[in-house]
């Protein structure tokens, strides 16, 4: 799994997913018209074929996948996901929003009940439920209408991530085997998550709980169902209970840029020592525990300490944009206001090309970032990181404007 992956359009949990490439199944030949041909419904066959000997009963299969189709559309939201070029201040304004923030609040107020009693049994506080609520369906308005299997089959033979989805789609078979949910109920995201809290079905295979009592595991149509599942699934993934997320704080002058990133971890007492306060300049708690310094948009934007939580966070969408966005809904939706700092509006908004562009030129230029393949994760910001101190610039690892005119990287290269 990539670390700096992320993913969106509806969220989904674990992004097992959108950064795990492996073996296809096969890959989908079409028509000029686009249309899926013999090579999909041998695919089709194949899967089924390796369903049954997963254990999933030959009905199941004769019953469900002759009918498949492959969707185009999910090829074409897969291929243009934005959160592999979209800024953090586009990110995040986005998806945490005054009116979801609102909303927010009115759905703790209506089910607190249900959130407390849940907090007490998996230890995850109310907001954070609610806040994956809301970026995950905007609590439950829209949970997908695309057929799951539809969906999982078109993953799992397109070629690039067939070997994580043919997996999905063999747990999806399995829910229908155990008539856990009726195929006419399986509708959720292009790439087959599922209901208010979009779960993969192997999530949902796992971790969705009946909590209501009624004899099913109904993530679309019981809010009880959903949050409890929610839950549980945090508490397995290894949620603190007690501990926050993380916070906003300010770095002094002369920080050593050196230390950000989630692979540099420090106590509270040593992030102290070397200036760091809250946003709002007052001194770190006094708490032993350690915590890692992100900047998503730069020395420019927020700087956020981030706890083991988010992490876990991260757990359910391995994407630090998504899991700054759950941790500053909590907040937010809990009481408190917005960012003391926010990310500039005029950060690059980078194609995969370029950043391939932008890495291919590092390497060249003996900054080592890794085979280029367009996501700035860990290992290019830290050769960004070197190239900037090279060149006296702030070394935030940051991939700024003038970072790719200084490598020459030009919106051409789109």
């Amino acid at each position: 799994m990539k670390a700096n992956c992320s993913l969106d359009f509806l969220h989904i949990p674990l992004a097992l997913i959108l950064c795990t490439a492996g073996p296809a199944v096969a890959a989908i030949e079409t028509d000029e018209a686009g249309n899926a041909g013999a090579s999909f419904r041998a695919c089709v066959s194949d899967l089924g074929d390796r369903a049954i000997r997963a254990g999933v009963r030959a009905t199941t299969v004769d019953t469900h996948l002759p009918g498949i189709s492959f969707i185009e559309r999910v090829i074409e939201l897969d291929r243009h996901q934005p959160e592999f070029t979209t800024t953090f201040a586009d990110y995040l304004g986005r998806r945490v929003t005054q009116e979801r923030v609102e909303r927010g609040r009115e759905v703790l107020e209506e089910h607190r009940a249900l959130l407390e009693d849940l907090s007490a049994e998996y230890g995850v506080p109310p907001q954070y439920l609610v806040a994956f609520w809301g970026l995950e369906t905007n609590y439950g308005s829209y949970t997908g209408n695309m057929p799951v299997l539809d969906s999982l089959a078109t993953l799992a033979c397109d070629g690039r991530r067939g070997e994580f989805f043919s997996r999905e789609l063999i747990a999806a078979l399995e829910i229908l085997d155990d008539d856990a949910i009726p195929v006419e109920r399986m509708r959720g995201s292009w790439a087959g998550a599922m209901g208010h809290v979009q779960f993969m079905p192997s999530v949902f295979r796992r971790y969705a709980i009946d909590r209501d009592g009624s004899g099913r595991r109904d993530l679309w149509g019981s809010t009880e169902d959903a949050m409890a599942s929610a839950a549980n699934f945090l508490r397995a993934l290894g949620w603190e209970r007690g501990y926050r997320w993380g916070r906003e704080v300010s770095l002094p002058e002369g920080f050593p840029y050196a230390e950000i990133g989630r692979e540099t971890r420090k106590s509270l007492a040593q992030w102290r020592e070397l200036g760091v306060t809250t946003a709002w300049g007052h001194p770190l708690p006094d708490v032993d525990i350690e915590a890692s310094i992100l900047l998503p948009a730069g020395h420019r934007g927020p700087a956020f300490l981030v706890y083991d939580n988010f992490r876990i966070i991260m757990g359910w969408n391995p994407s630090e944009f998504y899991a700054l966005s759950v941790g500053h809904l909590a907040d937010r939706i809990a009481g408190a206001g917005d960012l003391r700092h926010a990310p500039p509006a005029d950060a690059p908004r980078l194609t995969r090309a370029q950043v391939m562009a932008l890495q291919k030129r590092l390497n060249d230029k003996g900054f080592i970032s890794g085979v280029p393949d367009g996501i700035a994760g860990p290992m290019t910001r830290r050769a960004v990181s070197q190239f900037q101190q090279a060149h006296d610039l702030v070394p935030d690892g940051f991939l700024s404007a003038e970072v790719l005119y200084l490598l020459d990287v030009s919106p051409e290269e789109s």
